[in-house]
């Protein structure tokens, strides 16, 4: 709080070692649930103010609609990094650029540089060796389980796919992919402290900007050597090293978790199994109701108001910042019937896993693509598969942004 009152040109977080219970709550879940009390304060306030020692007010949305008039108002809210950090404690080599931390038109201008390699004419010359990846990871499951020992579905299945993908699509060397892992990874995690995770977004810039270096010098075939060869020297280093830690950051630890954890919620009834091995059909509809129902990124990155503004009936000011649950909102019953249970025999409404408005995920159709391809091959390659452990001995994060799971492990054999 002295800080908070002393501190002139900003409050920097990147120097706080914790953050207020009120602000981790919306973090919190009780195994794949966010905690009851989100439920409670969605149903009495979709919008509350969070009690935070700063200057600003501090708004949280819990409802659906009031998040999607949050999120649909590009305009009238910053994202800008700058605004999290203050201006006094802002650094570039801990500012993370790209798309989620820009506003317009920087956003835009960046945006267009991205949108046309996120198509579905570009991302489909990516479907065989998604596939190609998800056969090698489950050959590599079968070898390790083949005499009954206990695999670990997240470190032989649901880290390597996305990192993999992420390597063929940014082209940079596969065997860069433990550091992917690590830094996407820390970044998120708010139980280590926010040091450590502006740390890891200053060392993801440093290795991104050698890779810039290189694909200027010889630009391949990837995602970084097509905005080079199509658009040369007008964007710069700077801008393509944020534009990769953005796809890193955005593709990398939010599948990796959905793989993880939408693989622990197949494995809690077989019949999950049965209807996955039924078609692509199948696959979609159970892809879709388990991004909204997992929601794995927690909270939207923080907006700043940019002007006094009424959103729901609620007063928000310039200058007040506002934190959108993801999680509360895609489980709202304005959405339909008993949207806290998992049901992929519903029609799927229109959830924000991953975001929206300007903002957005623009690797959104990627994602579900390695989705899409790796949960049937999963409990086709392997219909016997079971939990090695009991559920109460599995380890979830405890803080972070994107939710997720230490380890999974189950039994393949059989």
């Amino acid at each position: 709080m002295y800080m908070a009152r002393t501190r002139k040109k900003g409050f920097d977080l990147s120097r706080m070692s914790f953050l207020p219970e009120s602000v981790l709550m919306p973090l919190r879940r009780d195994g794949l649930d966010p905690v009851g009390e989100l439920a409670t304060v969605r149903e009495k306030e979709p919008i509350s103010k969070l009690p935070v020692p700063i200057a600003a007010n501090v708004w949280l949305v819990t409802g659906y609609d009031e998040v999607k008039a949050v999120l649909g108002k590009g305009n009238a809210f910053s994202s800008d990094f700058t605004n999290l950090i203050g201006q006094a404690g802002a650094s570039t080599d801990q500012n993370p650029g790209g798309l989620g931390f820009a506003d317009p038109p920087v956003h835009t201008r960046l945006r267009r540089l991205l949108t046309p390699e996120f198509t579905m004419r570009r991302l489909n010359r990516l479907t065989p060796r998604i596939h190609e990846i998800v056969e090698e990871r489950l050959d590599a499951m079968e070898k390790a389980g083949a005499a009954g020992d206990p695999v670990d579905l997240v470190e032989m299945f649901a880290l390597p796919i996305p990192s993999l993908v992420i390597c063929e699509l940014l082209g940079v060397p596969y065997e860069d992919r433990a550091d992917f892992e690590r830094l996407s990874a820390a970044r998120f995690d708010l139980f280590s402290g926010a040091n450590a995770s502006f740390g890891a977004i200053s060392e993801s810039l440093s290795y991104f900007r050698e890779v810039v270096k290189k694909q200027r010098q010889n630009p391949g075939d990837g995602l970084l050597g097509m905005i080079v060869k199509e658009h040369g020297d007008s964007v710069s280093d700077e801008e393509l090293a944020g534009l990769a830690d953005g796809v890193l950051t955005g593709g990398f630890e939010t599948t990796a978790s959905m793989l993880a954890l939408g693989a622990l919620v197949l494995l809690q009834d077989d019949s999950h199994f049965a209807a996955l091995k039924d078609g692509d059909e199948a696959a979609d509809r159970y892809v879709e109701e388990l991004l909204r129902y997992l929601t794995v990124v927690q909270v939207a990155f923080p907006r700043f108001a940019r002007e006094d503004l009424e959103i729901a009936g609620v007063q928000i000011a310039k200058g007040d910042v506002v934190l959108c649950s993801l999680s509360g909102a895609d489980r709202d019953g304005k959405l339909g019937p008993d949207m806290e249970r998992f049901d992929p025999s519903r029609n799927v409404p229109s959830h924000l896993a991953f975001g929206y408005g300007i903002h957005r995920c623009v690797g959104a159709e990627l994602a579900k693509m390695e989705l899409r391809a790796a949960y049937p091959a999963l409990v086709r390659r392997f219909p016997a598969m079971r939990l090695a452990v009991r559920p109460e001995e599995l380890a979830f994060r405890k803080l972070s942004i994107v939710y997720g799971i230490e380890s999974l492990p189950v039994r393949v054999d059989g």
